[in-house]
């Protein structure tokens, strides 16, 4: 069997690789559109970023749809849902099905001829149309400068401390990167940022900046990572022009780290880990493991060899808590394990609406709107996050389609129990919190992420907007009598199987208008997110939606 493909997105809001183009076209902005961009100020953190239908959801009598915006990644790294090649072929065909097949459910007043486009890859779409200067690479830009600056200091003299200490950079960036994917740490963070700047007082591009420097921390996590690698070699360098000062297996742990460390930015390659998600997955938590397991013995070498005497000594305990080496991977170590402290096997309950094309899973516990959770059939294989949907008082549960080889086994051979992270994580969604007008734009069962701002109290007046297919086949009862018992302004349900395939950005645009937002935040496919948030930033809007590796 193929290789499972994935396909990576932002923190909180994944993307999938999709059988078949999206079926939704978008203009792009005009020229003049785009001129009425920020100050460049403002702009250095602004993140990537209708005519409205009833809000009434319909019985649709096409068949289940196959579009379906999961937020399904695994691990500690934003990790993706698989669709295997196999998948990708059945797309094909389907697609060649429904051009011979046309749906006649929507009339042709309401299926607005659409501009052809080039075809374009998933891969090019977040890495290169959502811009070549984003929040995200001018992180990692800023970033490496200030390290390599540092390091160039040191090489020529100009930075004594550095030159010394060349080991305990590398580390730092260790720990560093180790920050910015806590999500413990991130957790925390985001609640201060919703505490602190959730007031109407605050400027609203205060709020933007920060929400796009939140969610391009992946920048600085890439950046901290290469960076790593830079100071542990010139580390060595160093070690080996001063040989007799060091032994031979303070040379060899650096060495082996110094590979673990290259082999797992080498798997982190956008390229490799696009077509090869599994070995990038394997890889950055078993080889960062070992890595990190070294970094102790090589701190604790380094503390108790002696160069005079060429040996090793017992008594290294007072030098060792002097270290701001070992402090350093202590915090490190804890920010790592933490998360699997809390890992428990709980019980849930797994329905699915009659398509089959996704299914409801329940668990015991309410959980405030805008938080993510990570759930697994196996903790040390696989870990998979989903939106979660809660009123906040006895339960939360998860939408997910069945589009990966777990999605679908959760529909076909729903299991009693799962493994799941209890210390759930923020992303994006969290975020509205910290505005008082949203417009919450969602394709597919993306809808998770939003749906707990309309069953609990929060910060943010949200106004939804869903466009999907199938209501009632592809999402059952249950969802839909969340999404319908809310006024029609705050509500706007856009079913394809009924209404036809629509403009979701010109949608967007004119729900936000209406709504008065503050701000735009959209879950699609990559192509249809990044047209949602280029339109309504040229509109106005502060949009924001799925980054690549946010």
């Amino acid at each position: 069997m193929q290789s499972p493909v994935r396909f990576s997105s932002c923190r909180g809001v994944e993307f999938e690789i999709k059988p078949h183009p999206d079926p939704f076209a978008f203009p792009a902005p005009t020229k003049d559109e785009q001129k009425g961009s920020s100050s460049f100020w403002l702009s250095l953190f602004q993140g990537n970023s209708s005519r409205i239908f009833p809000s009434a959801v319909q019985r649709s009598a096409s068949r289940a749809s196959s579009h379906y915006c999961d937020l399904d990644f695994e691990n500690d790294h934003h990790d993706e849902e698989a669709i295997s090649l196999q998948i990708l072929e059945e797309g094909k065909k389907e697609e060649k099905e429904l051009n011979a097949n046309p749906l006649p459910s929507a009339s042709k007043r309401e299926q607005q001829p659409k501009p052809a486009r080039k075809p374009q890859s998933r891969l090019s779409i977040i890495l290169l149309d959502q811009g070549l200067f984003t929040v995200y690479k001018r992180l990692f830009v800023v970033s490496l400068t200030l390290n390599i600056t540092f390091l160039v200091l040191a090489a020529t003299g100009h930075f004594q401390y550095a030159r010394n200490r060349a080991a305990l950079f590398s580390i730092c960036n260790i720990f560093a990167l180790t920050l910015c994917r806590s999500e413990a740490f991130l957790r925390v963070v985001f609640w201060l940022v919703v505490k602190l700047l959730g007031r109407s007082w605050i400027p609203i591009p205060i709020k933007t900046a920060t929400t796009s420097l939140l969610q391009s921390l992946g920048g600085i996590h890439s950046s901290c990572g290469i960076s790593s690698i830079a100071w542990l070699i010139y580390a060595l360098v160093l070690t080996l022009k001063k040989r007799d000062y060091t032994s031979s297996e303070i040379i060899g742990v650096a060495c082996t780290i110094l590979a673990l460390l290259c082999i797992s930015a080498l798997a982190a390659f956008p390229l490799v880990r696009h077509l090869h998600h599994n070995v990038f997955e394997g890889l950055h938590r078993f080889g960062g493991w070992t890595a990190l397991a070294l970094v102790w013995v090589f701190v604790i070498l380094t503390v108790s060899y002696d160069p005079i005497s060429k040996s090793y000594s017992n008594d290294f305990g007072s030098r060792l808590i002097k270290k701001e080496e070992f402090w350093f991977t202590v915090i490190t170590t804890f920010l790592i394990v933490l998360p699997w402290v809390t890992v428990r096997r709980v019980p849930v309950k797994i329905y699915a609406p009659s398509s089959g094309h996704a299914s409801i899973i329940k668990f015991q516990g309410g959980v405030k709107s805008g938080i993510l959770g990570r759930i697994s059939p196996s903790p040390l294989r696989e870990w998979h996050a989903f939106g979660i949907i809660s009123d906040g008082k006895t339960e939360h549960m998860m939408l997910a389609g069945a589009v990966g080889d777990f999605t679908k086994s959760l529909v076909s051979n729903p299991p009693s129990h799962l493994w799941v992270r209890q210390v759930h994580f923020a992303g994006l969604p969290y975020l509205v919190n910290m505005f008082e007008r949203v417009l919450l734009v969602a394709t597919g069962s993306g809808i998770c992420v939003f749906l707990s701002f309309l069953l609990q109290p929060s910060r943010a007046n949200v106004c939804m907007l869903w466009v999907t297919k199938g209501v009632d086949q592809n999402f059952g009862k249950e969802i839909k009598e969340m999404m319908s018992g809310h006024p029609k302004d705050k509500v706007i349900i856009h079913d394809t199987a009924v209404l036809g395939r629509p403009n979701v950005a010109q949608m967007s645009i004119d729900a936000a208008k209406k709504w008065d937002a503050q701000a735009v935040v959209v879950t699609s496919n990559p192509e249809g997110s990044r047209d949602v948030v280029n339109a309504c930033k040229a509109a106005g809007f502060p949009a924001f939606g799925p980054i690549w590796d946010s």
